[in-house]
């Protein structure tokens, strides 16, 4: 979906073609996912390790179709933003921020934001991502950590083995990326007052000294309260105001979906999150539909979260808010990038893939 503040629409995503993929990816393990099947993967033993494919990242039918569509949804919402036909884009399907150059991780195949952020590159000097999905974004980090033209910052469960293990405050980058990687490592219970507020505080602080062109937000629905996988203590409503607070800088925001391990909360949430961006307020009761029974036993739209212990200290707040205003005080101006020619989209349409029947598969070689 993308939107001005005059007019929105929907379009379908183009299917991301390999030399696409292969920007970031390296060209075997995108060669292997296109090739690997259900039925052939017992022939690939030694290929399902490489690549990290099995237990937590399965093979499944229609694998690489499936990266083809997530990864041309992020691909095509910041080719918008580039030529500035949207200020917003939204890809709900996109997110997927575990994924490796060279292997699958977490649920994640094809690292469809690292795809995006270097398309954005290519017309601002400066990229924003921020990640309030529960599991640290380990992938789009790995990708920037040593330039100075990407800042990452997440927000995320740390210790107690959490997966994937990494995001340490201490870890700030490093080379011509050293202070442009910030990590919020937070633990068990946060709520809503105790998030927002630490989010506000870094983020406001983040774009007054980073001056992105662009931002990226990855909105994984897996902090919110009541997710099978998580374990912070976010309503909808406190998820949501993140979303609020990134888009009144009115800077160009690629907006992406990401984890969810309760999926009736996932779509409660990303329907709230996309009223946000439109600057709309939708009822808390849900409309009849044909995935009502989804949504009972009282069909409404906002969660409250639970009543459970936030480990999160003021004090251990205080002293993570300490340490990241120390780093991004370290950064004496906002680096700039000499002027160069833009290289060409790759993917040039010649046809309207929104006259394609939505039923029928299209091939993409």
């Amino acid at each position: 979906m993308t939107f001005t503040r005059k007019w929105r629409y929907m379009s379908r995503p183009h299917k991301a073609y390999p030399t696409e993929l292969a920007q970031f990816h390296s060209a075997d393990y995108v060669e292997f996912l296109h090739r690997i099947t259900p039925d052939t993967q017992h022939l690939y033993a030694n290929e399902l390790t490489r690549y990290n494919l099995g237990e937590d990242c399965p093979v499944f039918d229609d694998l690489f179709e499936f990266c083809q569509i997530y990864a041309g949804g992020t691909l095509d919402a910041a080719r918008r933003l580039n030529h500035k036909t949207c200020d917003i884009a939204i890809n709900w399907a996109g997110g997927l921020h575990h994924a490796k150059k060279c292997e699958a991780s977490g649920f994640c195949y094809i690292n469809d934001l690292v795809l995006g952020i270097l398309e954005l590159l290519k017309y601002h000097a400066r990229v924003l991502y921020i990640d309030i999905d529960v599991h640290h974004g380990d992938g789009v980090e790995e990708a920037f950590y040593f330039t100075d033209r990407v800042m990452t910052v997440s927000f995320h469960k740390y210790g107690d083995m959490f997966f994937p293990g990494t995001g340490d405050i201490k870890d700030m980058g490093d080379r011509e990326g050293k202070y442009y990687a910030i990590n919020i490592p937070l633990k068990d219970g946060i709520d809503d007052i105790s998030f927002t507020r630490l989010f506000k505080t870094i983020i406001a602080k983040v774009v007054e000294t980073y001056l992105p062109g662009a931002i990226v937000l990855q909105c994984g629905a897996d902090s919110l309260a009541r997710d099978r996988l998580g374990c912070f203590n976010l309503s909808i409503e406190g998820h949501a105001e993140c979303v609020k607070f990134v888009k009144k800088f009115k800077i160009p925001l690629l907006v992406t979906g990401g984890g969810g391990y309760t999926k009736e909360n996932v779509a409660r949430c990303w329907a709230v999150e996309t009223g946000v961006l439109l600057d709309t307020e939708l009822p808390n009761e849900i409309p009849d539909n044909e995935y009502i029974e989804y949504f009972g036993p009282d069909y409404t739209l906002k969660v409250p979260n639970l009543n459970m212990d936030n480990l999160n200290s003021k004090t251990y707040l205080s002293s993570i808010k300490v340490q990241v205003m120390e780093s991004l005080r370290a950064i004496q101006h906002a680096p700039g990038v000499q002027m160069q020619e833009v290289p060409p989209d790759f993917y040039v349409p010649d046809f309207d893939e929104d006259e394609l029947d939505p039923d029928e598969r299209v091939d993409r070689k």
